[in-house]
């Protein structure tokens, strides 16, 4: 099977954006690109969780709805959610309604509060764990990593839940912790000159 796929506008790209139309405007702007914002690495981190057992269309489809239950996953807000938080969100028909995902983000957001308290930020810890470019395989030829076999261990050591090797390395992907762009892909070079000039968080 081929690795790419051809856009409309004849260049080519990574086989799985051509899956559905909505996926092509976020490969080409938001997956393997570095992000150093908190709020954004926590979201990223809980809807890899929803997406657990369902495709990324669903989600990527509920995204908004998401971030409307979520406060905008602010986890100061999150993890002070209570039982009756959980009820909304189980009668939520724009989101994922599972209550044990649903549990999960609010016992995360608590997580990643005491993370912060210890680190300074959620990005210095999670961005401790890129892997260094020699130790990655080629783009897209597994689903998990030495690194997020790594951070998955640690963040389940601190309590997070549905936090998979799997999905930790589908986050690392997303997040651009790793550039996994096929090297046919026309925004392969684009993901790294943005990894390149990326400052890279450090512990507060």
């Amino acid at each position: 099977m081929s690795t790419t796929y051809t856009g409309p506008d004849g260049k080519t790209r990574c086989r799985w954006c051509g899956d559905a139309p909505e996926f092509l405007h976020y490969h080409d702007t938001e997956w393997g690109f570095p992000v150093g914002d908190d709020q954004r690495l926590f979201e990223k981190l809980c809807l890899e969780g929803f997406q657990s057992g369902l495709s990324w269309r669903t989600i990527l489809a509920k995204r908004e709805n998401f971030r409307t239950a979520f406060h905008g996953f602010d986890f100061h807000k999150v993890a002070a959610f209570t039982e009756l938080d959980v009820t909304r969100l189980l009668n939520d028909a724009g989101i994922v309604r599972h209550r044990g995902k649903i549990e999960a983000v609010i016992n995360n957001a608590k997580r990643a509060k005491e993370l912060v308290e210890r680190e300074g930020s959620l990005a210095a810890f999670i961005w401790r764990y890129e892997p260094d470019v020699k130790e990655l395989a080629q783009p897209q030829t597994t689903s998990t990593s030495g690194a997020s076999l790594a951070l998955s261990k640690e963040l389940k050591k601190q309590g997070w839940k549905f936090v998979g090797p799997t999905t930790v390395h589908a986050f690392m992907q997303a997040m651009g912790l790793i550039n996994d762009h096929v090297e046919d892909c026309v925004i392969r070079p684009k993901s790294e000159a943005a990894r390149k000039r990326f400052k890279r968080p450090l512990r507060g």
